[in-house]
Formats: structure tokens, C-alpha cells, sequence
């Protein structure tokens, strides 16, 4: 059972690493044939070939859900068309910062001919009650309009509205989060917004189907703690361990818990669904024992046992279901089953039929991180506690249980994030007995129950957690960081770890540390003097390039902020540069104060902490971070690792001119390497080109261009082009972004001189290798980790 469930595991983990999905029918043919073989074949050879057919199903499984699931998209060209529609919130609506979200599944298309997916993605603005919205919500209404209230949404109510929608497109990028394999594992096919509140009526209450029943009293449980709990800083925390919506938790919270190492605890937990269904369970047998009449029709074990179970699905229900929970709500199903037989199963079994039972159902939680830490934590206690002789006291068990936790997945957080909480045994001894003991059963009780005493005693001990966490985890050594390690240098560190965790008595325990040394000390190749590796970043509609020499990092633009929560330094930029292993930046260039260039620039600086900046920024939008600050200045030169960086603009006088656009006051830098240079131009518009032209002459030629300004018509103009003439065109743009572009003449400019383009929207992050005399190596993100879930673009 356990190499059978494994073997499934993998089969479907191979479909997800696939660039495009198999035909069904050779699939098909190989599972007939090896059953054939399996129902043939001596019992020795047979249970190899059972684990091979467990794999092809797993394989084939996966394959056959993924080709349902794409086959409900959204046509192409119905991208941003208004399409009337006729659904149900499915999910429970998220506040953000300009109005509110929620899942919505189509129960009807009025629209003739538009075919829309069954489930979507919805936002509705705030100032979409009377204004219109473009693609980065900002509308064109008033003031005061953008003000307007919109309607208040509650999950299982039934809406006929108006959308404009389009197909899932997220950034992609090395060591970044992949939102389109997220789209297609919560089955959202399509992402939009609602036209006019002129065009929306609410058609019915509530419609009475379980699933949109259990989203409603999650809902209502939110509404109230927050009624209860008002703008309290611990509010969301006690949202997020009650139902599981951690929407409301501040960046800076999660920061905290990520480096503290409890993060696993600040939502539903399978920790806390265990709590609950063994208080459950004790408290039924210590009352049911009681009763001579109870016992006569049911023993007081098997009462217990029916309770907790149901105690243990309700919380997963309201909780939202996530992989966590449905692996702990198995588990006990297992265990349940068991108790109420008579029988015994070994833990490593139950955890083989959560497994596999979780990849039936969603064959794309093997992709995601929580999938392997989840089931990791759970195997590696279960390896820990097995084959001990004598019986550690209740303390010793817990410390040496979070011993073996912290150690087994020390290689999977390294891989997985590139970093890993050194004072997550600390953090976990102080967070566990107080959140789930404490903060969890009292957050409970007071949202079911009537009594506010209980959730302001929980908000207090959860605010308790956070400071003691916030003071753990600002210490300098809280966090080991380091690049990417190999995928393949996994294996030796598991085994390694695994035959730490043997029991005493066993030889040479200690040599189990040479297993994480491949890990811990290859590092990928330094680049040689002279060359460099240029990554123009995708971070949607906005700049971020980093330029890497031999031993320095410098980047150019910080990208846009998305909200108030989010932005392209956080989401993009900082997981690429922990990925390569970079801790610090040597420089930091910021074109202009326009927010798709300098959104990102506090996260940055926050982590980062850069040792200079150049840019065109107001003194007043400098972070206190960077240690120094000076104004870009035609002349400013430099010279790292054998790679010259010239600054070529803006002048003195641009600079002292009041009048000048931010646009035009961008930073332009051309970065000079022994086999070929680039050149990065901000969004300087015509007159800057003009005054560069005037200024530089021909050093503004290059062999690879970052396109002024994404390539709008204010741009690039033909004397510029030429005076350029680069062989490689980059356009930093976004997906359907409502500037349009790059626009076509400005494209048609640069092929005419012979240049090749390359666009983050098409291919995501792109890298550019200047190591050869053979010319400049060309990398397109999206191409060279192409999973089958892109072939939607």
C-alpha cells in the first residue's frame, strides 16, 4: 500500500514537470498492457510492475483532470469584451484595497455565443458604482465618485452581472511564485472585474447547495470576530485560525512568522484540527462511560471516535479545506476507521492513504510547497518516534519531536525557499501550547458562543505570540540563507537527515551531517571577469532589471506596487535575488519616481539594504535604508569585475528644470562588457532622446536595448533607434496592459535595423549572457520552464 501510494504520487508529480500534455490514448494502451503483465507475471517480478502501474496511473490521472480542467477556458477572443453572465459567489468575498473579490461559478451565459469557464475570479470596485476602471484599477471618475459604496456580497447569494474578463497570466521568473499553476489547481479559468452597478442586480439571497451553505457561516463567523474585534492589530490572526482566511494579515505579520519559523501555525494547521478532535474525542468517552444505558447502545470508544471525526470535518469545512487539512482529516478518517474495527495501522500507512486519497483529489497539490512540508512533518515524527526502546517523558517527546521536525525539513525549506528560521524550535516551544491550546479553542468558543470575553482573551494571547515572535525573529542569526541548492543535492541531504534521526545505539550517526554538505557548499559557477548575466525581471507593467558581474549585483528600477499589501519587490524581485544567493546589493538604480519604477523600492531596501543608490527620486521618497544617496548625472562612471557602467543621462540642466516630466528626468545607463553592451533608458520620451543624442553621440549605441518607456509611441524615435541600433529589443510590458504596449510602429522601428524582440508579457523573465565572442545568449524564462498550464497563452 505505502510503495503503491508513492508510486501514484510520482506518476502525477511527472505530469506537472511535463511542457504539454500527452494524448490520452498511448497512456491508455500502457496501462492495459502493463495489467496484462501484472496478472501474468511470477509475484516477484508482479510487485515491480504493480509500483510501474500505480505510476502510470497516477500519471494518467493527472493527465485526464488537467485536459477537463483546460478545456473549460475562456475563448481568446473574449477577452476584454463585456459579457453578461448569471452565477453564484462560491467563495467567501475578500476586502481589498479598492473594493472586494470572490469566486463566482457561471450558472448562465446571456451573452450570445461568449462561452465563459463554470468558475471565475471577480473583483468589485469601489468606484465602479458610477465610473468606469482600467486594467490597474485606477477609474475615471471623480474623487468623490471612487468613494462611492458598492454592494454588499455575501458568499451563496445568486447575481446576474455584466464582466470583462481574461485569461490567467501571472509573472513568471526564476525562484517565483507560479500563479497560473495556482489558477488551474483552484479551478479559476478566468479573472476580471464587473462593468457598472448599473448592470448588476442580486437574483436570489441564498442558493441552498451545501458547498455555498458552509461558505456563508464561514463568512458569518468573520463578520463575527471582526464585529467584536474591530480594527484590532490580532484580528486577522484570529480570522485566519478560525476559518482559514488569512487575507486580512499584514505583510509585515507574515515577514515575522516566515522568519520566526511559525507560519505553519497562523491559519488552520492539522495541529490544531488534531487538538480538537482528541478534546472532542475524551471529553464524549469521559461522559459516555458514565452511562450504563449509552454504553448498552454504543461503547464509549466508539462514541468518542464518531464525534471527533465530525468535530475534525466541520472545522476542515469551515476552515476552507486546504492541503494541510484534508492530509490531517484522512489521517484521522484512517484512524477512526481502525478504532471503530478493532484494528491497528501503522502510522506510515495512514499517511500512504491521505497521501494518495489527497492526490486523487487534487492531483496539483503535488506542485505546491505546503504539499511536501505537510506530509514531511508528519513522516519524519513518525520515523523519529518509531523503533525506540523505553518511553521518553511527555517533555523529552516534545523537544525531541521538534528536534526531528527542524531537522528533517531543513532541505526541503532550503530548496523550496532558500532559507530556513534557525529559532524555529524556540518559536515553535512558545507558539504551539499558546496558540493551540490557548488562542484556538477560546477563538472557537467565542465565535460560536456569545461571549466576547473569550475572543478578546484570545486576541491578547495571540498579540502575546506576535511580540515574542517579532523578537525572535529581527535577531541578525534568525534566518540561514543561501542560493538555490541543485534539486538533485535533495536525495543525499534526506538520507543524511534520516539516518540522524535513527535511534541511539545505531554506529556513525554523526556522518549523517555529510549528507547535507552538497547542499550547503556547491555553489554555481562565479562568472568570469569581463562578462555579465542581465535579467530583465517580469514584474508586469513596470521595470526591474539586474545586471550581475563576477562578484557584484546592481538593480535597475524596483518594479510597480501592486496595493498597499503587495508589490514587485516583495513578489518578484526578493525571492529571485535569495534564489542566487544574493544578500546584499552593491547598487541600486531607480530611473524615476513613477510607480511602476519605483514601487518595489522599500521592500527592497527594507531586505536588501543597498550599499549606494543613484536615481532621479525626490530626497523625500529615499528610504532610510540605503546608506547613500546621490542624483544621476551624465559623467557618473564606474567600473566593476572588468563590466564599465556609464551614466549617459540626465545632464545638470535637465535636472534643474521644474518643469521636466518624470519621464524624462529617467536614468540612462549603458553597461559595457567584453562581448557586448546593453543600454537601459528608463521611460526618457522624445526630448530626452533628443538631449541624449545631443549629449552622448554614438555611445548610446548597444547591442542590446532595454526600449524607452515600454515601448510607447512618445518613444523611440527614428534617430534614436538608429543612433542605437541594437540587435536585441527588450520591452518590459504587461499582459494586456491598457496602454497597449509595445504599439506597433514602435516595434516595426526596431525589426526594420534587424533587431530581435523580446517581451516579458510573452516570455517572461529574460536572460541575457554576455560570455562569448559567439554573441549574447538569450534565455526566455517562460520557454526554458515551460509547464503545459502556459499553452494557454
Amino acid at each position: 500500500m505505502i510503495t503503491l501510494a508513492l508510486a501514484f504520487t510520482a506518476g502525477a508529480w511527472v505530469l506537472q514537470q511535463l511542457p504539454s500534455l500527452p494524448a490520452l490514448w498511448p497512456v491508455g494502451l500502457l496501462l492495459i498492457l502493463l495489467t496484462g503483465l501484472c496478472w501474468y507475471l511470477p509475484a516477484h517480478i508482479r510487485r515491480v510492475f504493480l509500483c510501474l502501474l500505480a505510476a502510470v496511473c497516477g500519471f494518467a490521472w493527472a493527465a485526464w483532470l488537467a485536459q477537463a480542467r483546460l478545456a473549460d477556458a475562456l475563448s481568446p477572443e473574449w477577452e476584454g469584451r463585456d459579457i453578461a453572465v448569471v452565477g453564484v459567489v462560491a467563495g467567501l468575498p475578500e476586502q481589498r484595497e479598492r473594493g472586494v473579490s470572490f469566486a463566482f461559478d457561471v450558472e448562465q451565459v446571456l451573452t450570445p455565443t461568449a462561452r465563459v469557464p463554470n468558475r471565475i475570479s471577480l473583483n468589485l470596485y469601489r468606484h465602479n458604482a458610477f465610473g468606469s476602471r482600467d486594467s490597474n484599477g485606477a477609474g475615471s471618475a471623480s474623487p468623490a465618485v471612487k468613494q462611492a459604496a458598492i454592494p454588499q456580497i455575501h458568499a451563496g447569494e445568486r447575481w446576474q452581472l455584466t464582466v470583462r474578463l481574461k485569461r490567467p497570466h501571472g509573472s513568471v521568473n526564476p525562484h517565483g511564485f507560479d500563479f497560473e499553476r495556482w489558477a488551474l489547481e483552484n479551478d479559476l479559468q478566468a479573472f476580471g472585474y464587473i462593468r457598472t452597478r448599473s448592470e448588476y442586480r442580486r437574483v436570489d439571497d441564498m442558493v441552498w447547495r451545501p458547498a455555498y451553505v458552509v461558505e456563508r457561516v464561514r463568512e458569518h463567523l468573520n463578520a463575527r470576530i471582526a464585529q467584536v474585534l474591530p480594527g484590532r492589530p490580532a484580528m486577522p490572526l484570529l480570522q485566519a485560525l478560525v476559518t482559514g482566511d488569512d487575507s486580512g494579515i499584514t505583510t509585515a505579520d507574515w515577514d515575522v512568522f516566515l522568519r520566526s519559523g511559525v507560519n505553519h501555525l497562523i491559519s488552520i494547521s492539522g495541529l490544531h484540527i488534531t487538538m480538537l478532535a482528541s478534546l472532542a474525542y475524551w471529553a464524549v468517552y469521559a461522559g459516555w462511560r458514565r452511562s450504563y444505558r449509552l454504553n448498552l447502545l454504543l461503547p464509549a470508544r466508539k462514541a468518542g471516535v464518531i464525534l471527533g471525526w465530525l468535530v475534525a470535518l466541520l472545522y476542515s469545512l469551515v476552515a476552507g479545506f486546504s492541503v494541510p487539512t484534508q492530509r490531517t482529516l484522512y489521517m484521522l478518517t484512517v484512524f477512526a476507521i481502525a478504532l471503530w474495527l478493532g484494528r491497528r495501522f501503522g502510522i506510515a500507512r495512514v499517511l500512504a492513504c491521505a497521501l494518495l486519497v489527497v492526490v486523487l483529489i487534487d492531483p496539483w497539490a503535488v506542485m505546491a510547497p505546503g504539499f511536501w512540508l505537510s506530509f514531511g512533518a508528519v513522516a519524519v515524527m513518525a520515523f523519529a518516534g518509531a523503533y525506540r526502546v523505553g518511553m521518553l517523558d511527555k517533555w523529552r517527546q516534545a523537544v525531541h519531536a521538534q528536534w526531528a521536525v527542524t531537522l528533517g525539513l531543513f532541505p526541503l525549506l532550503l530548496l523550496l525557499f532558500q532559507q530556513v528560521s534557525l529559532v524555529s524550535p524556540l518559536a515553535n516551544a512558545i507558539a504551539i501550547p499558546v496558540v493551540s491550546l490557548g488562542v484556538v479553542p477560546m477563538a472557537l468558543a467565542g465565535t460560536l458562543l456569545p461571549i466576547d470575553s473569550l475572543l478578546w482573551l484570545a486576541h491578547a494571547l495571540m498579540q502575546f505570540v506576535t511580540q515574542a515572535m517579532h523578537w525572535l525573529a529581527v535577531s541578525p542569526w534568525a534566518v540561514w540563507q543561501q542560493q538555490a541548492p541543485p534539486a538533485w543535492s535533495l536525495l543525499p541531504a534526506m538520507a543524511g537527515i534520516f539516518w540522524m534521526l535513527l535511534p541511539r545505539g545505531f554506529p556513525l550517526r554523526w556522518l549523517g551531517w555529510m549528507g547535507l554538505l552538497p547542499m550547503l557548499l556547491i555553489r554555481p559557477e562565479p562568472l568570469p571577469d569581463g562578462t555579465m548575466r542581465v535579467v530583465m525581471l517580469d514584474v508586469g507593467q513596470g521595470m526591474a532589471v539586474v545586471v550581475h558581474t563576477a562578484r557584484h549585483t546592481l538593480l535597475y528600477d524596483t518594479g510597480p506596487r501592486y496595493s498597499a499589501e503587495s508589490d514587485a519587490g516583495r513578489r518578484v524581485i526578493l525571492p529571485y535575488l535569495r534564489g542566487e544567493g544574493i544578500v546584499r546589493l552593491d547598487g541600486l538604480i531607480v530611473s524615476h519616481n513613477d510607480n511602476d519604477h519605483s514601487g518595489g523600492l522599500q521592500a527592497v531596501a527594507d531586505v536588501l539594504s543597498p550599499q549606494w543608490m543613484l536615481s532621479s527620486l525626490p530626497a523625500e521618497a529615499v528610504p532610510l535604508q540605503v546608506k547613500q544617496h546621490r542624483a544621476c548625472q551624465t559623467g557618473q562612471r564606474w567600473q566593476w569585475d572588468g563590466v564599465v557602467f556609464e551614466m549617459l543621462y540626465p545632464d545638470v540642466t535637465s535636472m534643474e528644470q521644474v518643469d521636466l516630466q518624470d519621464n524624462n528626468r529617467s536614468c540612462v545607463v549603458k553597461v559595457s562588457s567584453r562581448y557586448g553592451s546593453i543600454l537601459l533608458a528608463g521611460d526618457i520620451e522624445k526630448s530626452a532622446e533628443a538631449r541624449l543624442l545631443e549629449a552622448a553621440g554614438d555611445r548610446v549605441a548597444a547591442d542590446a536595448l532595454l526600449v524607452p518607456h515600454h515601448g510607447s509611441r512618445t518613444s523611440s524615435t527614428p534617430a534614436f533607434v538608429a543612433a542605437v541600433h541594437p540587435a536585441i529589443a527588450l520591452y518590459a510590458v504587461g499582459y494586456r496592459n491598457r496602454f497597449g504596449h509595445p504599439k506597433a510602429e514602435v516595434m516595426a522601428r526596431y525589426r526594420g535595423l534587424g533587431a530581435q524582440d523580446y517581451r516579458s508579457d510573452r516570455d517572461g523573465a529574460i536572460l541575457l549572457d554576455f560570455l562569448s565572442v559567439e554573441g549574447i545568449a538569450v534565455h526566455r524564462w517562460r520557454q526554458q520552464s515551460m509547464r503545459y498550464w502556459y499553452a494557454r497563452d
